[in-house]
């Protein structure tokens, strides 16, 4: 539940610079999903309950990502782990697992694949482990002398909730969460940890239609890097429900829409500064946005639009129940939105 309302052109300034960085990652979903539908790899490399599937052919690139490294909606672009946690990566690779080696390379770095130390790869395995170092990473492969960084999902390495002294993390004002201030006498723990915002990062692809500036804060704080909770089901839920406007509203899966978050990530200090907030919002564990879609193609964003994201919203909640989560509608003079969560349990409300 919400009283902000910040439109995503208000919210943070994009940077403009991150544009040639991220040249191929704001669209390497789409470029992934259409080459691995037609190429069909000598092996692949499917995660499945820890288990390794080989398929025949010849043949194709060195590495794809599988489709369901993007999610069940297929548009999920960022992977999320803790620093050393195992890393599920389904793959399509060309070549004998036992022959490659694999390596985390962060964002500034892809250009100098090439150059890659031996130390820094290791044996490829079904499950890769995360980086030591919070930050924003692709997979490259290594075999012999040839080196791919793999068209799919970056990973964020998130740091640790345990980092944060106090109220703060890295000088950043995030305040305290109930499971800080009650213990055990709370269901709710705190999230496990954050990902890490520099500003030269904002404008990076979360989703085809979401991106990290969608959930900074607005505390106004100046000072970076920033950081927020994020939940990777959040993410999935809410292109599945873009993706159902798509078929309600008779346009098809690959109808495009606008979507603005009005609310994204809140620190629990900030979310005290809103008005009707509730005290334990779930925009404080990275897994609630308040959305506005023109669903209905009118050109404006009325209840009319609510109403159809609300029907989405209850589509992917019966096809994924491990998605419910909460669905508040409001419709507040000229700003309708959607409040939508992965909370784990059913709640609906009007506001």
């Amino acid at each position: 539940m919400t009283g902000e309302q910040q439109p995503r052109a208000q919210a943070v300034r994009r940077a403009p610079r991150l544009a040639s960085q991220l040249a191929s990652l704001g669209v390497f979903g789409s470029a992934a999903l259409g080459v691995v539908q037609f190429y069909h790899p000598p092996r692949q490399f499917i995660e499945s309950r820890g288990e390794v599937v080989i398929a025949d052919s010849t043949g194709g690139p060195l590495a794809l990502a599988s489709r369901n490294a993007f999610g069940r909606s297929g548009e999920v672009r960022v992977l999320f782990a803790l620093p050393g946690d195992p890393v599920v990566y389904p793959m399509e690779l060309r070549s004998d697992p036992a022959q490659m080696m694999y390596a985390w390379v962060p964002f500034a770095d892809t250009g100098a694949i090439q150059a890659l130390p031996a130390d820094a790869t290791r044996p490829l395995e079904p499950r890769f482990e995360a980086p030591s170092k919070p930050g924003f990473y692709r997979l490259a492969l290594v075999k012999g002398q040839e080196h791919v960084i793999v068209d799919g999902p970056a990973l964020s390495v998130m740091v640790p909730f345990a980092a944060k002294l106090g109220s703060t993390l890295n000088g950043y004002r995030i305040g305290t969460y109930l499971a800080e201030r009650l213990g055990k006498r709370t269901d709710e723990p705190a999230p496990p940890g954050f990902v890490q915002i520099d500003e030269d990062k904002l404008d990076l692809p979360l989703t085809k239609h979401l991106r990290l500036s969608d959930f900074v804060t607005h505390d106004d704080q100046e000072s970076w890097p920033r950081y927020a909770a994020l939940d990777a089901r959040l993410l999935d839920k809410i292109e599945l429900v873009v993706a159902e406007i798509g078929k309600l509203s008779g346009k098809g899966d690959d109808a495009s829409f606008e979507l603005d978050v009005h609310s994204g990530f809140r620190t629990p200090l900030h979310n005290r500064r809103v008005k009707r907030a509730a005290r334990d919002s779930r925009h404080q564990y990275g897994d609630a946005a308040d959305i506005a879609i023109d669903s209905n193609g009118d050109g404006r964003i009325t209840f009319a639009d609510t109403r159809l994201i609300a029907r989405a919203v209850e589509v992917v909640e019966q096809e994924h129940p491990d998605l419910v989560g909460g669905m508040g509608l409001y419709n507040r003079g000229s700003a309708s939105y959607v409040h939508i969560d992965a909370r784990g349990q059913r709640a609906r409300w009007r506001g």
